[in-house]
């Protein structure tokens, strides 16, 4: 006669679990290179497992992303390309930015260098040999952060490689260096994403330490005056865990193959 009540009660209980382990989510975009060479697969089941929330990571060149941040798609943003970080911040889009890391650009191309730049310290004059070879040069073509800083070193070489040498791909870091692969050309890329495509494309290290190819990255909250919807609450948690000690011990121990990709440096 008392079995009624309590299968009632283990009705509830199965109906009502559902909802109770329905996880918070956190939208992330964030930048090929980051997805690409696996620290985000690195980093984020430890801050999920910590917080509960389940991050929702979308991978797009840095203009996409921030995009996505001023149009409330996202509720935070983890980039390279500072110009464009602080106008973002500028515009009031963005709140709370903080330094995170940094990796490198490197110029890769066919291991025979035929416009013979291996070795180069300067990357501006590597790049003007580049144009004045005549070979073909692969091109994000995509605003993203290397985009940016690859249409600088031109304009600052003063020339660019001419008419069918220079292919504007409008696509990620990895496909492009797939594309330099095919057609034995040269890119730009980040180290830590050369890194994961390197045994496949068989592209080489041609020019790399020259200081102006360092690349910062920073991580920026959608600002929640502009958005109400945002998860604000939940991108605050990420900006202070990936900047706090255990995060960024966690980005330094990163070491695919043994090698450190991305360099912390929140401010202690």
């Amino acid at each position: 006669m008392q079995r009624r009540p309590f299968i009632t009660l283990l009705l509830s209980l199965a109906l009502a679990t559902p909802f109770a382990q329905a996880q918070e989510t956190l939208r992330l975009s964030t930048t090929t290179s980051t997805e690409n060479s696996g620290l985000l697969k690195y980093l984020l089941p430890t801050f999920e497992a910590k917080t509960g929330m389940k991050v929702a990571v979308i991978s797009v060149g840095t203009g996409k992303a921030l995009e996505l941040g001023k149009n409330g798609d996202v509720d935070v943003t983890l980039v390279h390309a500072r110009a464009m970080e602080d106008k973002f911040v500028a515009e009031g889009w963005g709140v709370d930015r903080r330094d995170v890391m940094y990796n490198d650009f490197i110029v890769v191309g066919p291991a025979n260098d035929p416009a013979g730049v291996k070795g180069n310290k300067d990357v501006i004059a590597a790049f003007q040999k580049i144009a004045s070879s005549g070979n073909k040069f692969i091109s994000r073509g995509d605003n993203s952060g290397t985009d940016v800083m690859e249409k600088g070193y031109w304009q600052q070489a003063g020339t660019k490689p001419a008419g069918a040498s220079y292919v504007s791909a409008g696509l990620g870091m990895g496909e492009v260096l797939n594309m330099a692969a095919e057609m034995r050309a040269y890119t730009l890329t980040d180290r830590a994403t050369y890194g994961a495509y390197k045994a496949k494309t068989g592209l080489a290290i041609l020019v790399e330490g020259d200081k102006r190819m360092v690349n910062p990255y920073g991580i920026i909250a959608v600002n929640p005056a502009k958005h109400k919807g945002v998860n604000y609450k939940g991108a605050k948690q990420l900006i202070e865990w990936i900047t706090s000690a255990e995060g960024q011990a966690r980005i330094a121990a990163f070491k695919p193959d043994g090698e450190q990709l991305f360099f912390p440096t929140a401010a202690k």
